[in-house]
């Protein structure tokens, strides 16, 4: 068993219209969750394949970090994808900081993080202070690198520049984002 916290404003997401969205989480990650809505907690038990059950707490995670509950169980589509998580006060030297970084990461009316989404194929979320990405290996680097550099202080035209250019990389490589949407 594993446990998760999320915060309080995501519980009735994860939960779902009369406890919808838990049932599809539990049926489709085949696991068992304990959801205390008072403190955010969430007790994960897995009880079908073991496996697929593994996915079930990253799940709960990402809709915990600003995913839309169909988007997290992209998490389920192949043993390749991933959730990755990147604090964004482990940089920010105070609020007014993070405020600013949160701000460059999701650009003027929300440009660059959906640049990240578009050339990478990736999903992107950025919730209070993190950036959170679902997609496969490629994808996810690929949004983590552009996250960085943002975060670094570089100009938002060298990052789609770098985006445009891993785009045109993993469509090279025959990675494009297709091959991971089902």
């Amino acid at each position: 068993m594993q446990h998760v916290k999320i915060p309080q404003d995501r519980i009735g997401v994860v939960i779902g219209e009369g406890g919808e969205t838990m049932r599809e989480i539990e049926q489709e990650a085949e696991v068992r969750l304990d959801i205390d809505s008072e403190t955010g907690a969430v007790a994960v038990e897995s009880v079908g394949d073991p496996v697929t059950a593994l996915k079930g707490p990253d799940i709960v995670k990402a809709i915990g970090r600003g995913f839309a509950p169909e988007d997290a169980l992209r998490l389920l589509e192949n043993d390749m994808m991933l959730f990755d998580v990147i604090d964004i006060d482990a940089v920010a030297r105070n609020p007014n900081d993070r405020k600013r970084l949160k701000g460059r990461l999701i650009g003027e009316d929300g440009r660059t993080r959906e640049l990240m989404e578009d050339l990478t194929g990736a999903d992107v979320a950025i919730y209070g202070s993190t950036l959170s990405i679902i997609g496969g290996p490629e994808q996810v680097e690929a949004v983590r690198e552009a996250a960085e550099m943002i975060l670094d202080g570089a100009p938002h035209g060298s990052v789609y520049s770098f985006l445009e250019r891993r785009h045109n990389e993993m469509k090279n490589q025959g990675l494009e984002y297709h091959q991971f949407t089902g």
